[in-house]
């Protein structure tokens, strides 16, 4: 059986599987994909939401308000928790991108399971000026700074050692998908560990790591 039918198995079965909803008194299904800005978290969360038919969020959407141009006024953190919250509990399958490391144990500890994405700094950061050319025509050259202390940062700032130390905390199976791998490798890496959750989502798969593909830094 070729690796593509094997995952559209493996698919049909974990959505089957995920499709209860809280009135019926069962965990719903709640992947997060996490890692640094620019490492493809949110390219990744639409696409496994669209694979799985869930419910895609995206940490930015709830972090700042609505303004233009973008990202420029935070929301209060008590009311980004809740709204987030609440979108995790209304669907029965809901894959959440981006960072939501501190915003509360709740949440935190509400993901079954965790996706951690890292590439290497000098592509995230030439993806991030080219994102940024797209969106606003100009490079924000301060948020590249910020962008840039992810590997060598400490924990006062949103670095690998945060992330790392989250991660260890989590009482979620994580799997780590390293190099820059595309999408739709990240996505059947994804689906050959959703089969291995409990029914509560808190034991299974542990830790693992994947090889970038060939010819990837």
């Amino acid at each position: 059986m070729g690796a593509g039918r094997q995952n559209q198995r493996r698919q049909k079965r974990f959505t089957k599987k995920g499709a209860a909803t809280t009135k019926g008194g069962v965990h719903p299904r709640r992947i997060h994909i996490t890692g640094a800005s620019g490492a493809g978290t949110t390219t990744l969360g639409a696409a496994l939401g669209r694979r799985l038919g869930w419910k895609h969020v995206d940490a930015d959407d709830y972090y700042w308000l609505p303004t233009q141009p973008r990202f420029q006024q935070k929301r209060d953190w008590q009311e980004r928790l809740k709204l987030l919250l609440a979108d995790l509990n209304v669907a029965p399958g809901v894959v959440a991108s981006g960072s939501t490391i501190r915003w509360g144990l709740e949440l935190e500890d509400a993901y079954d399971f965790i996706v951690y994405l890292h590439i290497p700094s000098e592509i995230r950061l030439q993806r991030l000026r080219a994102r940024e050319i797209e969106r606003n025509g100009t490079v924000n050259e301060e948020f590249i700074a910020w962008a840039a202390l992810f590997e060598e940062g400490d924990l006062t700032v949103r670095s690998r050692r945060r992330v790392e130390a989250w991660l260890g905390e989590r009482r979620a199976p994580v799997l780590r998908l390293e190099g820059d791998l595309t999408v739709e490798a990240r996505i059947a890496a994804i689906l050959n560990h959703l089969p291995t959750l409990t029914g509560n989502g808190t034991k299974g798969a542990g830790a693992a790591g994947v090889r970038p593909r060939s010819g990837s830094p």
